[in-house]
């Protein structure tokens, strides 16, 4: 990382700054972040702005080949495929852990997602870091590409809005003002006008969905989907109007079936300098020490069910060991100096969309968490500070 800017950045903070960007964050929207704000960006070099750039993009270039779509037909689990799949995802997310290996600084693969990120809220933290910390060079910026502000709010419009008007484009959830992401959902809606909606407050007649907006009925045209199966899967209390499985007059935009396609089932099939070895949990060598490997259940989110210590034992016991896979572990560095003593660790999520109408994915806007745990999540980061939401910044 840029050792220069970040001593520069450690000697002129205090408490006051850091209050001053919490209180940005929870103030500019009409929801607050439900999550940990890190007292800091980190201040990406050169070199690793290239070598983070380069593993993205050969990452998403795989899993857009034509023989990467045959790979991912057993993805989707019996039952849940939905009707009128997109040509190719709107939103790529890839996951790296910021490693050390050979004395340097590297990005190793930890997950990747076709499934939307936080492109709201990450704009908002940007400009609240340099409102808070004005010594933040001006040069420094989290976008690729040279899409800055303007132009990165315009791709989203292009990929969430399409044609559309916002009034007939809806950020679809369960119980939006409960969700942890509700901020994004908040500062989407400030940058692109659509609304959040539950979704067992539409309305379905026919192949059509409706929902109430100020007291007027809207036809929905265009879902901004943040449904997670797994969420909704584990919530049969729900009323809904509607199924995803139901053949809507509708347009998905982050169309789930790509949620499936695109995910830890994709991990065992990525070969690169930036991947670790990764296998269905059926499939796993027996010559591999299982010690090396964390398991994880393939359609999980957020970290759930994640076993940092699995044995043959609990690899035997599995009911349905193919919706599991073993990547072997990665060791983070621990890289970001603090006021306070303990150095923090972090990982970068490289966040793609993809317009309709586009050729390719554009690279556009990161996220960082940063830790001091054994793990990125809350769970293993109480009490401490340096830990939690952030974001990359680089020349």
């Amino acid at each position: 990382m840029d050792a220069e800017l970040r001593a520069r950045f450690n000697a002129d903070f205090s408490a006051e700054k850091y209050a001053a960007l919490v209180r940005c964050v929870n103030e500019t929207e009409k929801w607050p972040a439900d999550f940990r704000v890190s007292e800091t960006p980190i201040f990406l070099t050169d070199a690793f702005t290239d070598d983070v750039t380069r593993a993205a993009n050969e990452i998403v270039a795989l899993v857009c080949a034509p023989g990467f779509v045959r790979h991912s037909a057993s993805a989707i689990p019996p039952g849940l495929e939905v009707p009128r799949e997109s040509a190719h995802p709107n939103f790529l997310v890839v996951d790296f852990g910021i490693c050390t290996e050979g004395g340097r600084l590297v990005p190793r693969l930890i997950e990747l997602q076709a499934f939307p990120s936080l492109f709201g809220f990450q704009l908002l933290i940007f400009h609240c870091y340099r409102a808070a910390y004005p010594a933040i060079p001006r040069d420094w910026t989290p976008s690729f590409g040279g899409i800055k502000d303007d132009a990165y709010i315009e791709i989203l419009r292009r990929t969430i809005l399409g044609d559309a008007k916002p009034e007939n484009v809806i950020l679809l959830e369960i119980e939006p003002e409960k969700q942890k992401t509700r901020i994004d959902f908040a500062a989407t809606e400030t940058l692109l006008g659509i609304r959040s909606v539950c979704l067992t407050k539409i309305k379905k007649r026919g192949r059509e969905l409706f929902y109430d907006r100020d007291g007027s009925e809207m036809r929905v045209e265009r879902i901004y989907n943040r449904v997670i199966f797994d969420e909704l899967i584990r919530r049969p209390d729900l009323d809904q109007p509607f199924r995803f499985q139901d053949d809507l007059d509708v347009q998905w935009v982050g169309h789930p079936n790509w949620y499936f396609r695109i995910s830890k089932h994709s991990l065992p099939l990525l070969k690169t300098e930036q991947t670790s070895p990764a296998y269905f949990a059926d499939e796993f060598p027996a010559h591999e020490q299982i010690a090396d490997y964390v398991l994880k259940p393939l359609y999980s989110f957020a970290g759930l069910g994640v076993e940092m210590e699995p044995t043959r034992e609990k690899l035997a016991a599995i009911e349905t060991p193919h919706e599991w896979i073993l990547q072997r572990k990665v060791q983070y560095a621990e890289f970001v100096p603090t006021p306070e003593g303990p150095k923090s660790k972090a990982e970068i999520r490289m966040m793609f969309v993809w317009p309709e109408n586009d050729q390719a994915p554009t690279l556009v806007n990161n996220l960082v968490r940063m830790s001091q745990g054994k793990m990125m999540g809350v769970d293993f980061n109480k009490e401490k500070t340096w830990v939690g939401s952030s974001i990359a910044l680089h020349r």
